[in-house]
């Protein structure tokens, strides 16, 4: 009698403990590779898309001022054929506030561009004065000054487009004033009578055969730094914006577009320009400097020397070969600077309503 007999295999085998170990080691260092290469990646990402960021940011920054510097001096009377009653050439006058509050910090002026250059080496600040009116300002001849800032007003040879409220500058030769339309009537035919706010002093220019300007809404435009952000009129405009450097490009001569020197605003000169040396000014060229938002872990910025040796904590600005130094790019208020990436952008902007008056300032 035979009997059937089940075997059990004694080879069967599963993962002993070691082999889990050893998975689950090699999975661990995976896991570590990936997460790495991940963390890499991500470092990268945030880096491009911040460089991009100071890319936009420059451009927008600089088109901003760009488009504000083109238009400096426009609303400036014309200089007509009386080339001894031409505005450009009014001797300097106390600034004018329209609101006669000082709070309010609107006063203003003739000069077209200014820059403030800081002296440690901070930003600079540009202020840059034009006028929104369509037309300018035609300068007309006054009929009769007596009760310019009566019930009255002046009498003008013909209608000049003035509003009420409106800037108007009043000339005489090189003897000049600014002030307010209270008060625009007239036939637009015949003469036109115009009330004025008050005069300080009432009298010269302010006589007959003087000029009278209607220049609109003639307003200051200032751009500085403040907090890394760029503001206009105090109002911030553009983000990351560490640094704002700015030259004055002048000629030899008033007479002259050819610009042969690049000056800071700074020593007795330049700091407060005479009107000659106003009327020199042809050209400004300027330096902003963008920040990539992301913070590094090393140091990824270094200082930089220009040719002429102008020393920079931070990036250097244009290629001073040949010409003036350029201006001083400081950026150590910041401790942590040298862990930022930069952008510098450059640009120089022509002042064309000055160039176009070149042959008026003989």
């Amino acid at each position: 009698m035979h009997h059937n007999h089940t075997e059990t295999s004694v080879h069967q085998k599963g993962f002993s403990l070691i082999e889990l170990l050893v998975g689950l080691l090699i999975g661990l260092l995976a896991t570590i590779v990936i997460v790495q290469t991940f963390s890499v990646f991500e470092g990268r990402k945030r880096t491009t898309s911040g460089n991009a960021d100071a890319q936009t940011n420059g451009n927008i920054a600089l088109t901003n001022i760009q488009r504000s510097i083109q238009m400096a001096g426009y609303g400036i009377p014309l200089p007509s054929a009386d080339k001894d009653n031409n505005p450009l050439k009014c001797n300097a006058f106390a600034d004018f506030d329209p609101d006669n509050n000082a709070a309010t910090n609107n006063s203003t002026n003739l000069f077209p561009i200014v820059i403030q250059d800081d002296p440690a080496n901070a930003s600079d600040t540009i202020t840059v004065r034009y006028s929104t009116s369509a037309a300018g300002a035609i300068p007309v001849g006054i009929v009769n000054a007596a009760n310019a800032t009566g019930a009255a007003g002046l009498v003008a040879d013909n209608n000049i487009g003035c509003h009420d409220k409106d800037i108007a500058l009043i000339s005489n030769g090189t003897t000049c004033i600014m002030t307010t339309v209270d008060d625009a009537n007239g036939n637009p035919d015949t003469n036109v009578n115009i009330r004025l706010n008050a005069l300080t002093p009432v009298g010269n220019p302010l006589v007959n055969g003087a000029k009278i300007a209607c220049m609109g809404n003639w307003q200051n435009y200032t751009y500085q730094i403040v907090n890394n952000e760029l503001r206009l009129n105090n109002q911030p405009i553009i983000s990351e914006v560490v640094n704002m450097q700015a030259q004055y490009g002048v000629s030899s001569a008033a007479d002259n577009n050819q610009v042969n020197q690049w000056v800071d605003a700074t020593g007795g000169t330049w700091a407060a320009p005479t009107v000659a040396n106003r009327n020199r000014i042809k050209a400004i060229r300027i330096a902003l400097v963008l920040r990539n938002g992301l913070r590094e872990r090393e140091d990824v910025t270094a200082q930089c020397t220009t040719a002429n040796g102008v020393v920079n904590q931070g990036p250097c600005a244009w290629d001073d070969t040949g010409y003036s130094n350029a201006p001083v790019i400081d950026l150590s208020a910041d401790p942590n600077w040298k862990k930022y990436r930069y952008r510098v952008f450059e640009t120089i902007i022509p002042l064309r309503n000055m160039l176009w008056s070149k042959d008026s300032l003989k």
